[in-house]
This record gives structure tokens, C-alpha cells and sequence, in this order.
């Protein structure tokens, strides 16, 4: 039970397209059921880098160039104003003509000749005591025969300087060039950092920034992934073809170009994609499709014929594209929006021509492997034979690949002797790869927390738990009709769940409030990995779902906002039963849906082809099927009342209950008192 920004988690499946069940990342048995509003749904899936941030901060980058520009032409202008203005135009600068005007008069006490001027003291004007200053004038060398018979008349000290070298003057006029230069390399050191180095930089704009791992620092085998058997197998025939490529010439078969991995976020991807190489021993070129996205015109295509022509150079080699629905996107899906659409399709266009031209020579091997989570974005030209050849799904793991993932990543961590790994995976059904390496690593923070001395299977479930819910809270504090309320809903939930067929068993109940939202929840355990639902099954998780809202109205006599997440997962479930799943006898064997987006979860509805009256009616069979189950909920909570009351005191004592306690209160509710909310009931 919770307000209306508070939620927990429902015990539903979401039942994917095609007829199998989708169970919306986690299955029933980790999507825990609490009141509340808000879902508090495991790790969000991972994101490419959105296209604004990357224009504005390509923006940014201009800014910052202009203004450096503008400083270096500032700090020019003034250096040639104080610095060479008073080597260039002396204070005491005579014209010739009053130069020997001078000389006549007595006034020139000391001359160097030189080609272009002469410099020298005489006698200062403003000087009452004989002092001198220093003059120049300029003078062509032999224009004036008289010079020397005039300064030997006039007593003049004179001799000639050496003729003045032509480099001095050379340094000069180049000297502001030079200032410039300096500036800009500091300007372009600065630039090729902001863009990350390795190609960034306004004159490496157009390099390629792939990471390139040699053979022998790839690191990473088969050996180190679990759960992705059947990709493992498709992928063989790759590491075979890249050490043994006269094998296959032999008989004239041509190796695919490229392999496209498909899968939900956090299953191994890059993963599988490193340990192909590690396994062939051949150069890997990891790099992402965000990358090759830029604001300048032309960047992206660059940057493709650069990688591909360092994979030539390397071969053999494996060049991975993580990410790749970032530039593969249909051409002309935001046709007339911005430039950047056209740069994307330019980018696109190079990849499809470079992957044209790759050549899969036996001598030089060289394979292309990219991974997405959104194939059904992908421009069909990249799907094709002759570029992206093989496609590998690869999904979240079965309970086998479970254990193995855990095994993996529970090698640095020290387990307890009685650590049962495969009931850890039974636990975790729906969980990827990246959620059972976060669920070990909690489970080892929290043993360290409490100073233990090894891990052991309640961390791991509590690990388990913070994943899926968050962090307990039991600093936030509830008044007594709070509690009381959370405690009969999530008990709703949990009895409707051990009396409805063909739901899943319960394994824990919490009126502990958690960080994400959740005043409480219940936690369902599949007994196996269910890939398939019935309609039968499917009505029994919305009937469970319902169960917390039927025990409000039970009980209390009322409703709360504690249901509002319930009631968005029923509703959702049940729309999908009608418009995907044909369960409807008004509608029958029909799709009325749009297209679903397979591994990111959303849901592009398209009702543009439905009449008015087929809306309705499937908003009628929706509507039909929530409230038949809702119905069916509180009939079953009427009847067992007194098990209602007695696991409501269980959980305002205890607060937190495992599967066990409920049955005890289908036991337990003939022939004994208990209480609740200080009234004493007869059960």
C-alpha cells in the first residue's frame, strides 16, 4: 500500500509477440508485488549517447575555437603595438636633412654609418648641462659623397658598422607567424582532448576512434561466458574460418561478411564478440555506432573508411560495432527534421559500401560483427546477404546458463561451504548476465557490511531483492493505518496467489517500505522457466495482481492509491491477451496490436486501422477480463477471511514473511483467535 508516487512490484508476465511469453525482464518470481504507483523495475537498459548532447557539445567545441582565435589575434595586435612599435619607431628620429643640419651646427657628437641608417649621440636641446641623447636617421649607403668630409669638419667621431645579417630581420617579420603557430598547437592539443584524443581533435576529425586490442591482449575466451551455448556454436564456424581459412577456399565456400548479435541489454554481447577474438588469436577493433555520429558534415563517413582500412592493414582481424542501430536506423525515418539525418544516412551509406568492398580473402581474413538490442530499427539494406549474413540472438539465460554465468563471477568472491549455486539461479529466472554479476557483487557488499566471513545464500537473496526493489528503508515510518493498509494488501496478494490455479508460489511477503518506491511486496517463485503461458496462467497473474486492492475493499471497506500500479499491469496484460494473443471469443484469432518493440520492452500502439466500433469493443473484452478476475480475487478472500486477518497480524509483527507463513494461515484459520489492529477475531 503506498501513495500515489509510491509503488512496488506486481507478480505478472508480460507475454511477448508470437505467441511466447516475454516476462518483461524479470519473470514472476522477481517481480515482487507492492502498493503503490511507481514500478521499481530492475536496471534500466543501457542507452546510446543522445544526438542533442553530441550537437551541442560538437557546439561547445566550435565556441571554445572561435574564442581562442579571437585571444591569439588580441595578444597580436598588442604585441606588435608595445613590443615591436618601439623597435620599429624610435622617440629621437631625424630626417636627414636635419641630420646635417645637426652635424653643421656642432650638435653631433658620435655617428655609426650604416647601409640603411645612422645611429648616434648628440647634444641634447632641453640640456642645461651638456647632456646628450640617442638619434637615428635614415640613409641610403654612397647616396650622399659629402657625408664624411662634413662629420671630419665637424669634429664628428664616426665609423661604420658591419653590414647586418639578413636573418635578424627574417626573425622579425616572422616572429607574429610563429606566435600564431604556438597558439594554435596549444589550441589543437586542447581541441583533441575535449574529443577524447585518438583521432579527436579538429585536424583528426575524420580518424577512426575504434580501440584496437592485439591478439594477445584480448584477454577473453569462451571460457569466460556462460549461458550463450547455442551462440557459442554459430560462432565456431567464425573462429574456424579466421585460424583455418584454406580449409574453406578449399571447397569454395565463402564465410559470411558479418554477424549481427541481437539481444536484450546486459546478456554478453561485447562479451561474445572479444571472446571470438580471443579465441581466433586475431586483432579485435571494438568501437561503438554513437562514434561515428557527429555535427560536422562528413565525419562519420570518414571515420568508417578509416576503420575499415586499419582492419585491412591488421588483418586478420574482427572489427565489432557495439551499439550499431545508432547509425544503421532506416534511412529516411526523420526525413526533413534536422541535417543530422542526412549525415547519419551518409555514414550508413559508407558502412554499406565498405562492407561491399570488405573482401573475405582467405590469405586476410577479415570479419565485421555488430550487436543491437533494436533490430527491428535496422535499414534492411544492412540485414541482407552479403553484409550482415548470420544473426545470432542472444537471450537471457536459461536456469543451466544461470548457474554457469554465477560461477564465473563468483570466482574472486570467497562463498560460503554450503553456497548453493543452483538455487541462487533458481531464483533469479528472467535475470541477465549483467544482473547476476550485479546480484553477486551485492550479495558481497553486504556480507562485508555485516563482517562475515563468506558470502552466503541470504545475501545473495537479499542481494537479489535490493536489485529488484531497492534498498530496505526503515528509516521512513508509517502511521498505524498505513501499515495496517500495506499489510492487508500485499497479504491479498499473496493468498490469492497460493489459492489460484496455475499461479506461481510465493516466496517471501514484506511490509518493509524500499528506495524505490515501495511500501511493500510480494515475491513469487516459478517452480521452472516458463516460455509459454496459457490463457488460464495469464489470468491467474492478473487475478493475483488484483488480489491487494480486493483485500482493501475486503477489509478496510475502501480503496487507496497503493493499487495503481496493479491496476496499470492488469490492464496492460489483459490488452494484450485481446489485441496479441487472439483470447478474446468476441474478437477471436485476430492481431489488433502494433508493433512491439521485442527487447527494449515499449510498445508502438498503431490503431490507425481500427474502426471505432472494434476500439470499443476491445476496450470492452479488456475491461471484461479485469473485472471477471477481480471479481474472482475477492470471492476467494471473502472466503478465506480469517487467513486474511491472521497473515495481516503475521506481517504487522514480523514484517517480513516467507512462503510458508501463508499456508500456515490457510491452516491456521479454523478454531483460533487472533489479533488484528488490537480487536481480537475469532478465526
Amino acid at each position: 500500500m503506498a501513495s500515489d508516487e509510491e509503488t512496488g512490484r506486481r507478480a505478472a508476465g508480460s507475454p511477448a509477440a508470437g505467441g511466447q511469453i516475454d516476462t518483461d525482464r524479470r519473470s514472476s518470481a522477481q517481480r515482487s508485488t507492492g502498493a503503490g504507483g511507481r514500478r521499481a523495475s530492475g536496471t534500466p537498459p543501457q542507452t546510446p549517447k543522445d544526438d542533442d548532447d553530441r550537437r551541442r557539445e560538437a557546439g561547445r567545441r566550435v565556441w571554445h575555437f572561435v574564442a581562442y582565435i579571437v585571444v591569439a589575434l588580441i595578444a597580436l595586435y598588442l604585441f606588435q603595438q608595445y613590443l615591436l612599435g618601439p623597435m620599429v619607431t624610435p622617440s629621437n628620429h631625424l630626417e636627414y636633412s636635419e641630420f646635417k643640419t645637426a652635424v653643421a651646427a656642432g650638435q653631433i657628437r658620435k655617428a655609426v654609418i650604416g647601409e640603411n641608417q645612422i645611429k648616434g649621440t648628440m647634444a641634447d636641446p632641453r640640456s642645461t648641462t651638456g647632456g646628450t641623447i640617442d638619434f637615428e636617421t635614415s640613409y641610403q649607403a654612397g647616396g650622399d659623397e659629402q657625408l664624411v668630409p662634413a662629420l671630419e669638419a665637424a669634429g664628428v667621431a664616426y665609423s661604420f658598422s658591419e653590414p647586418a645579417s639578413p636573418i635578424g630581420g627574417i626573425l622579425i617579420s616572422l616572429l607574429p607567424f610563429l606566435i600564431i603557430g604556438v597558439l594554435w598547437y596549444f589550441i589543437y592539443r586542447r581541441m583533441a582532448g575535449a574529443a577524447g584524443g585518438g583521432g579527436g581533435g579538429i585536424f583528426g576529425v575524420g580518424k577512426s576512434k575504434a580501440t584496437k586490442v592485439e591478439p594477445e591482449k584480448v584477454g577473453v575466451t569462451f571460457k569466460d561466458v556462460g549461458g550463450a551455448d547455442e551462440a557459442i556454436a554459430e560462432l565456431r564456424e567464425i573462429i574456424q574460418f579466421l585460424k583455418t581459412p584454406e580449409q574453406f577456399a578449399r571447397l569454395g565456400g565463402r564465410i559470411p561478411k558479418g554477424v549481427l548479435l541481437v539481444g536484450p541489454p546486459g546478456t554478453g554481447k561485447t562479451l561474445l564478440a572479444k571472446a571470438t577474438a580471443g579465441e581466433a588469436g586475431v586483432a579485435f577493433f571494438e568501437s561503438s555506432g554513437s562514434e561515428f555520429v557527429e555535427m560536422f558534415v562528413g565525419v562519420g563517413a570518414a571515420r568508417v573508411r578509416d576503420l575499415f582500412e586499419q582492419a585491412r592493414k591488421a588483418a586478420p582481424a574482427i572489427v565489432f560495432i557495439d551499439e550499431i542501430d545508432a547509425i544503421g536506423q532506416s534511412r529516411g525515418a526523420g526525413l526533413g527534421l534536422s541535417g543530422a539525418n542526412d549525415e547519419r544516412e551518409q555514414t550508413l551509406n559508407q558502412l554499406l559500401a565498405e562492407i561491399d568492398g570488405f573482401s573475405t580473402d582467405a590469405s586476410r581474413p577479415v570479419i565485421i560483427m555488430a550487436a543491437t538490442n533494436r533490430p527491428e530499427v535496422l535499414d534492411q539494406a544492412l540485414l541482407r546477404a552479403g553484409r550482415f549474413d548470420r544473426q545470432v540472438e542472444v537471450g537471457n539465460p536459461d536456469l543451466i546458463g544461470r548457474v554457469q554465468i554465477l560461477k564465473i563471477h563468483s570466482k574472486g568472491i570467497k562463498l560460503a561451504r554450503d553456497f548453493d549455486l543452483e538455487r541462487a539461479a533458481r531464483i533469479t529466472p528472467g535475470f541477465s548476465g549483467a544482473d547476476l554479476a550485479n546480484a553477486m557483487n551485492e550479495a558481497a557488499l553486504l556480507a562485508a557490511r555485516r563482517h562475515a566471513e563468506a558470502v552466503t545464500i541470504k545475501d545473495f537473496e537479499a542481494a537479489m531483492e535490493r536489485v529488484i526493489a531497492g534498498l530496505e528503508k526503515k528509516t521512513r515510518v508509517m502511521n498505524d493505518s498505513e501499515r495496517k493498509t500495506v499489510a492487508y494488501h500485499e497479504s491479498g496478494h499473496a493468498l490469492v496467489a497460493a489459492l489460484v490455479p496455475h499461479a506461481d508460489p510465493v516466496a517471501k511477503i514484506s511490509i518493509i517500505p524500499r528506495a524505490r518506491g515501495a511500501l511493500g511486496y510480494t515475491l513469487q517463485m516459478p517452480t521452472e522457466d516458463r516460455y509459454i503461458l496459457t490463457k488460464d496462467e495469464l489470468s491467474a497473474r492478473i487475478a493475483v495482481m488484483l488480489g491487494g486492492r480486493a483485500a482493501e475493499v475486503t477489509m478496510m471497506g475502501t480503496i487507496s492509491t497503493g493499487a495503481g500500479d496493479d491496476i496499470q499491469k492488469a490492464t496492460e496484460l489483459a490488452r494484450r491477451m485481446v489485441t496479441e494473443f487472439g483470447m478474446s471469443e468476441k474478437l477471436g484469432s485476430v492481431r489488433y496490436a502494433g508493433q512491439q518493440l521485442r527487447y527494449l520492452g515499449g510498445m508502438v500502439q498503431d490503431n490507425s486501422q481500427l474502426s471505432p466500433r472494434t476500439q470499443e469493443i476491445i476496450d470492452s473484452e479488456v475491461q471484461a477480463i479485469v473485472s471477471e478476475q477481480y471479481e474472482r480475487a475477492q470471492a476467494l478472500l471473502r472466503e478465506h477471511r480469517d487467513a486474511l486477518d491472521i497473515l495481516a497480524a503475521e506481517l504487522l509483527e514480523h514484517e517480513t514473511l516467507d512462503g510458508s507463513a501463508v499456508q500456515a494461515a490457510l491452516g491456521r484459520e479454523n478454531g483460533r483467535s487472533v489479533m488484528v489492529d488490537g480487536q481480537d477475531r475469532q478465526a
